[in-house]
């Protein structure tokens, strides 16, 4: 079973991820979580949620040599997570649905990227997916729920010619409903 947890940032989507792994955990099921090397803003060996909430990972690379560790490891587990899937090659996607056919494979990442595109390692995944959780964060506008992530420079929409990839939290990302989020010019 291959489960994808997607949304915004600040949507819960680690939260939801632990959430489902310490179940299974409990059921006495011997799990694995993955992170990529590049996440390192609240844990350098811990998935961590923005709210403080932690569980120990292996930390491997966000390139065909982690993904190809997440295959071979994955194997001896129940459960396997990734959390952060949206750094990794779309090629994760396919190793996951391979895990998917004889265990819980649980992922988690972001929906669209700052440009309002989607990544496409989670589109991928969450076409094999067996189930897909989409979460909504909190509007930092107007309170509405919340699908997009807006990259802030100084206050203001990071410009489109911007780095795809940054790896932040409140101090360069909001969380916006699809009526205040600023595509980036």
């Amino acid at each position: 079973m291959l489960i994808v947890i997607v949304g915004p940032m600040f949507a819960g989507k680690t939260t939801e991820l632990i959430r489902r792994v310490e179940r299974y955990v409990i059921a006495g099921k011997r799990a694995i979580v993955f992170k990529p090397s590049i996440d390192a803003r609240y844990d350098s060996s811990k998935v961590a949620a923005h709210n403080g909430l932690k569980f120990g990972a292996y930390v491997v690379p966000p390139d065909e040599a982690g993904v190809e560790a997440i295959g071979k490891l994955g194997l001896d587990y129940d459960v396997v997570a990734v959390d952060e899937v949206q750094f990794f090659p779309p090629s994760l996607a396919d190793v996951l649905n391979e895990l998917a056919d004889s265990r819980v494979v649980i992922a988690a990442g972001l929906n669209l990227d700052f440009r309002g595109e989607p990544f496409e390692t989670t589109m991928r995944a969450m076409a094999f997916a067996d189930r897909v959780i989409s979460l909504t964060a909190v509007c930092k506008v107007c309170g509405r729920p919340a699908t997009r992530t807006q990259r802030l420079i100084n206050g203001l929409p990071a410009p489109r010619d911007s780095p795809r990839i940054l790896v932040g939290g409140g101090d360069s990302y909001e969380a916006r409903c699809r009526r205040h989020y600023v595509r980036p010019a």
